[in-house]
């Protein structure tokens, strides 16, 4: 409670310096959304993609629609230096420069880290950051990131758009989005949108409901207030993949669901409420407001394959309901100085974070084993209600309780940077970051409780130097922290809870350059470190070990390469070592991608893309157990019916092939997306 006083109290504070300021106005770089924007909303303040010293890639809204993307996972598929995780089947997962995480998600710049899928809908551009990111963003993004910036309303604007489609599995989706001006100095936007789901797989299907208004309203000539309110009701079948043998995915069991319609289930319930403040202050100066409140009810359960000897199956499961509630208040005061012939725009900010987690973890209990685990013959359908033995069975989610938590989070940040412009060639972005994490696990199954309480800086250096306009060539140097109750607060061991926090550090060179007017061409070398603390279970000293390293390079062109053809394409070369020495899971060792937009005429489009994965681990230090290399085609056709009326054609899998593109663990692969056909229509007014 107090730390919810506390961010209230701030709140109040900041909006009384609003109402008593009165200065002249300060310029700001706006994110517009178009194909092909060249702004870092994540930053603070936004970017340039040619001034921002990190690997970035932006995929706007335009892009979504033309590709067909439905949901982030499509778009990682396109972006260099990321990959693909399965996520159990029901949230997304990424592994950034071979980091997984299901927790570094941002929506406008604010935390987002409940494991869901998230909705496309109502997003202006989605922002993949790569490397440590703790300067802005705090805890985690131990290998980078991904932001949405959602859509706001927009003053002095009437009309929207009406989006309608459907494919050949059989799943349908509609989306609207209108802004309307209510005043003369306000405007409301809606975007909502429901989703019914269907796949390539047996037994697969569920929806996805999203409504979001905001509303914006300018109190006066240099202060700005909107309003949003986000809710998602989701609900999906869990899909966990088949299992493997000999070291690779079992293709002759590719058409076998291994799991029950009404046991493997997700859904989620979300409401987000945010409010946000601009003013601008003296003239190079700027102050944001930023107070969001949220609460999140997520239930998956399943039953997943655990073993597999050639013949029978184990099965496995559990059934985990989460609830959490999030309170944030975050501030940034943004101003330009100069200093003799040195310019400065310095951001200074602050964060406090209230979250309380509770969270239950129940195991599958089979009748005939009083266990988790029971073994079945391989059948298409699976039988479960009789065991391999032939003696009937039957499985229960309540019985077993594995683990009870109640976690309580407290976190303040404070943070400081200077972009400082040294003549025309030269930039220096220094800064750092100080966090502190206060956590209370209590776990109410065994009557105990465990807390941490961990202070952590975080450095930032930038250089970036500009021998032409056109081109930057780039240092730098950052890191970030996770702390040892994980990225969702679930657990605090006595051991873990006596541990520093993960520290990762990157330090990454490269180049951004314009090749020409829209066509962005950039290239980095990577080269991240973990670092762990253990203790000795001897002298009970504290010590530190190298983790997981992680080195490589990416390469990626984007933009209007003649008048009538668009490209983006991307290559990753990556390479890693685990702390035992051996190979990391889920780091192929190249990545490719290419996609390719030729406007036929006015009216006609054609696009045509691949993404190529080479193969990679499926657990850390066993080489022999892989995920095949695979390479996936899809294309698109668009034609203009009218000014305002488009009709699009989106084809996944072109060339209908057999792949796996992820496993979450031994005998977990998930079986890639036959071909699949999906028409859309979009409809401005």
């Amino acid at each position: 409670m107090y730390i919810r006083k506390k961010i209230l109290n701030a709140a109040i504070g900041s909006a009384a310096l609003f109402s008593s300021s009165s200065f002249a106005q300060l310029e700001e770089i706006v994110v517009s959304g178009t194909l092909q924007s060249n702004i870092v909303n994540s930053m603070s303040p936004p970017l340039l993609i040619r001034d921002t010293p990190q690997a970035v890639a932006i995929t706007t809204a335009e892009e979504i629609r033309d590709r067909g993307f439905r949901e982030l996972g499509d778009i990682v598929r396109y972006t260099a230096g990321v990959n693909q995780s399965q996520g159990e089947g029901h949230r997304d997962s990424v592994v950034f420069r071979g980091v997984r995480s299901t927790a570094d998600f941002y929506r406008d710049g604010l935390r987002d880290d409940v494991q869901y899928y998230r909705s496309l809908y109502n997003v202006e551009q989605v922002e993949v950051l790569r490397g440590p990111n703790a300067l802005l963003f705090g805890r985690g993004g131990t290998g980078g990131l991904i932001n949405r910036v959602t859509k706001k309303a927009v003053v002095g604007q009437s009309g929207g758009s009406f989006d309608v489609g459907a494919d050949s599995f059989g799943a349908f989706d509609v989306a609207a989005d209108y802004n309307i001006q209510t005043g003369a100095n306000s405007a409301l936007r809606i975007n909502v949108h429901r989703d019914s789901l269907e796949n390539h797989r047996d037994l697969f299907d569920g929806q996805r409901v999203g409504f979001n208004p905001t509303f914006r309203i300018e109190l006066d000539s240099k202060t700005r207030l909107d309003l949003s309110y986000e809710h998602a009701n989701h609900e999906r079948f869990i899909d966990r993949g088949i299992p493997t043998d000999n070291g690779a995915p079992v293709e002759a069991l590719a058409d076998i669901t291994f799991g029950t319609g009404d046991l493997n289930v997700q859904r989620l319930t979300a409401d987000i409420f945010k409010g946000s403040l601009s003013r601008e202050l003296s003239s190079g100066s700027r102050l944001n407001v930023n107070l969001q409140y949220d609460t999140f009810d997520k239930l998956y359960q399943n039953l997943y394959a655990s073993g597999y000897d050639g013949t029978l199956v184990t099965m496995d499961g559990y059934k985990d309901p989460t609830a959490r509630e999030n309170l944030f208040f975050d501030t940034n005061f943004i101003t330009g100085f100069d200093t003799g012939s040195v310019s400065h725009t310095m951001s200074i900010g602050a964060q406090i974070v209230s979250t309380e987690n509770q969270n239950h973890r129940f195991n599958t209990f089979w009748s005939t084993t009083s266990d988790d685990n029971e073994v079945f013959n391989v059948t298409n359908p699976m039988n479960f209600s009789v065991n391999s033995a032939g003696v009937a069975t039957s499985v229960d989610f309540t019985s077993d309780l594995n683990n009870s938590t109640s976690s309580s989070i407290d976190v303040t940040s404070v943070y400081i940077q200077d972009q400082i412009n040294i003549g025309d060639n030269l930039i220096l972005m220094l800064g750092g970051r100080l966090d502190n994490f206060d956590i209370t696990v209590n776990d109410i199954k065994a009557g105990s409780a465990q807390s941490r309480d961990d202070s952590e800086f975080s450095p930032r250096v930038g250089v970036i130097f500009k021998p032409q306009h056109s081109l930057s060539l780039y240092f730098s140097y950052s890191e970030s922290f996770l702390p040892r109750s994980g990225e969702q607060f679930k657990k605090l061991s006595e051991s873990s809870a006596r541990l520093d926090p993960d520290v990762f550090e990157n330090t990454e060179i490269g180049v951004k350059w314009d090749v020409a007017p829209g066509l962005l061409f950039t290239a980095a070398y990577f080269d991240n470190e973990q670092t762990q603390a253990v203790r000795d279970n001897v002298t009970g000293e504290q010590g530190e070990i190298v983790g997981l390293q992680v080195e490589g390079f990416e390469l990626e062109l984007k933009g209007q390469l003649t008048e009538d053809l668009v490209i983006a394409a991307g290559y990753t070369s990556m390479d890693g070592t685990t702390g035992k020495g051996g190979v990391p899971r889920e780091i192929p060792e190249s990545t490719m991608h290419l996609w390719a937009n030729y406007q036929v005429n006015s009216n006609f489009g054609l696009g045509i893309g691949f993404a190529y994965q080479d193969e990679q681990n499926i657990k850390n230090d066993k080489p022999g157990l892989i995920v095949p290399d695979y390479t996936r085609w899809d294309a698109a056709a668009y034609y203009n019916l009218s000014d305002n009326t488009v009709i699009r054609l989106n084809i996944e899998n072109l060339s209908d092939e057999l792949y796996f593109p992820f496993s979450h663990s031994t005998h977990q692969a998930s079986v890639g997306k036959d071909m699949n056909a999906r028409l859309s229509i979009t409809r401005r007014f």
